[in-house]
């Protein structure tokens, strides 16, 4: 399997997910100007939505999406216990959570980082921060999202989490969610992760 990314975007999620599931995968950059991917490929060829993550895998087709790649890689090794079983209510659960990080979280930074006209930006940081109260009350006293057991939802929040540093958003205002952000940062393959895309040293 190839891994198209660009650095620190969310692509990084699945990067950590891959590592987490012990797969086997290569890790394929793609530059941010000219969208070349290091493999020689056109990224548009991959990818035709032009934006990161997208998964080839070895049967030659290409998966995009970031919830969609998340739980393709929990289920290519259960064990892991990445997701819980597909069919399950808790599943759902996973599946929710994803959803709200995709649309209502990770959306909610794009505008951040655009040049838009500053009320943009303090419309998306307003509705960022509803977003983050509700994130912090469900999350409440939980290890990770969906309980004790942590998942792809976990791996993915703290990629987003972490664009606050770079946007003037300070994740220190919702407390449980910066400890779950530090419990994921120091897991071994978060930091394998994070160092195979230059992130950390």
């Amino acid at each position: 399997m190839k891994l198209y990314y660009l650095t620190g975007a969310c692509s990084l999620a699945s990067n950590i997910a891959l590592r987490e599931a012990g797969l086997k995968f290569q890790l394929v950059q793609v530059d941010r100007k000219t969208r070349k991917a290091a493999d020689g490929l056109d990224f548009t060829e991959v990818n035709p939505k032009n934006y990161v993550p997208a998964l080839t895998l070895d049967s030659g087709e290409t998966l995009t999406e970031n919830a969609v790649l998340l739980q393709y890689i929990a289920d290519r090794n259960p064990a892991a216990k990445l997701a819980p079983p597909a069919g399950t209510m808790e599943r759902y659960r996973l599946m929710e959570w994803l959803s709200f990080i995709s649309a209502e979280i990770h959306k909610s930074f794009s505008p951040l980082f655009r040049d838009v006209p500053e009320a943009v930006k303090d419309y998306a940081r307003n509705n960022l921060h509803s977003r983050l109260d509700y994130a912090q009350r469900a999350l409440g006293s939980k290890s990770y999202l969906t309980g004790e057991q942590y998942t792809v939802a976990d791996a993915y929040l703290f990629v987003v989490l972490g664009w606050g540093a770079h946007v003037n958003v300070d994740i220190g205002r919702w407390p449980q969610l910066k400890s779950l952000c530090e419990r994921v940062g120091a897991r071994p393959h978060t930091l394998e992760a994070l160092k195979s895309e230059g992130l950390l040293k």
